[in-house]
């Protein structure tokens, strides 16, 4: 019998570096022995930016760069997705951006950069509904739109990952894979963030629960944990730039060993499922924060994100899934031997 696949690691590597310099980021990746790297923030020459905002010559500097330091990009870490719904005033500083401009020009953006970056996933999210009000309302006009970005996606061969996280409509497993349900396409895959989960107060098992219910719309995983410090309820609406406890997913609330437990025995059909789609397999995204995190993004520094990498690999060594990190042999491979 043929041993079960592994998972590919991955993280956002702007989190490694304290500047977020390319070669900070890169630098560090190579040194943990990470082969991929999912862009978010970046300084390509011109200061720090979203991918979004780089220019074509700064996509093909970070292109020729990132080959040099044996790097490939595992997803395109977007913020599509995280504009408001509706133009209204609901207390928030939430951007918002008419849909039929957002699409043809944020949406193909992004697409355009997910090719050029050589990555076949894009990261997003579920949009805003107005702050207060309950999320299931806007459940259909959120299908709409996410259907009409699935399919930009889709003429460009592309997957669209649906991150789960606080105070978006997509804040809950079981509303993620509803929307997952209605839109109906292949090229909508979601993405589990047990740390996303925690901060809104559940417990583990509740962490679990929803685990289980996006099983069927999985695409990868974010590996972030939180620990509260004093016991707390379930909230409605996280004030994201107050979160302060974020630990490696050895040392949170989450419960992350029985969610990788039964991840192990999903691997084979997700694996195969992933790669039909054109992605290189199944990927344990690290998105640490473990020095801060807030609404778009997050720091971990180089130490904390070398121990946010080996939390994760303990546990996987614990439950049995494999993972491939940089060896000798690809060093003198890189030598020309």
């Amino acid at each position: 019998m043929a041993p079960n696949p592994g998972v590919l690691l991955s993280g956002f590597a702007d989190e490694a570096a304290n500047e977020k310099t390319a070669v900070q980021q890169f630098t560090a990746f190579a040194a943990l022995g990470l082969r991929h790297y999912t862009v978010r923030f970046v300084d390509a020459g011109s200061g720090v930016r979203n991918v979004m905002q780089l220019s074509a010559a700064e996509v093909r500097s970070l292109v020729k760069l990132q080959q040099a330091y044996g790097l490939q990009v595992a997803s395109l870490g977007s913020p599509i997705g995280k504009v408001k719904l509706a133009d209204v005033e609901d207390g928030s500083r939430n951007r918002y951006v008419p849909f039929r401009k957002y699409l043809a020009q944020d949406v193909r953006k992004a697409c355009d950069l997910a090719n050029r970056f050589g990555t076949r996933l894009i990261r997003g999210f579920s949009f805003y509904h107005p702050k207060g009000e309950s999320p299931d309302a806007y459940l259909p006009e959120v299908v709409d739109r996410l259907g009409k970005i699935v399919d930009e996606c889709a003429a460009r061969d592309l997957i669209f990952g649906l991150e789960i996280e606080a105070n978006l409509v997509g804040q809950t497993g079981d509303l993620l894979a509803e929307i997952h349900r209605q839109v109906g396409s292949e090229r909508l895959v979601l993405i589990f963030d047990a740390g996303n989960i925690v901060t809104q107060g559940c417990s583990a098992e509740e962490v679990f629960r929803q685990y289980r219910v996006m099983k069927p719309g999985l695409g990868w995983l974010h590996i972030k944990d939180y620990r509260h410090p004093v016991p707390m309820g379930r909230v409605t609406h996280v004030d994201e730039e107050a979160l302060k406890h974020f630990v490696p997913a050895d040392r949170g609330d989450s419960g992350h060993e029985a969610i990788l437990r039964d991840l192990a025995t999903e691997l084979p059909k997700l694996d195969k499922r992933m790669r039909a789609l054109g992605a290189p397999g199944v990927f344990l995204d690290l998105e640490p924060h473990v020095k801060g995190g807030g609404q778009f993004g997050g720091f971990s520094g180089p130490d904390g994100f070398g121990v946010a990498l080996r939390g994760l690999t303990r546990l996987l060594d614990y439950v049995g899934i494999g993972y491939d990190l940089r060896t000798f042999d690809d060093v003198l491979a890189s030598r020309g031997f």
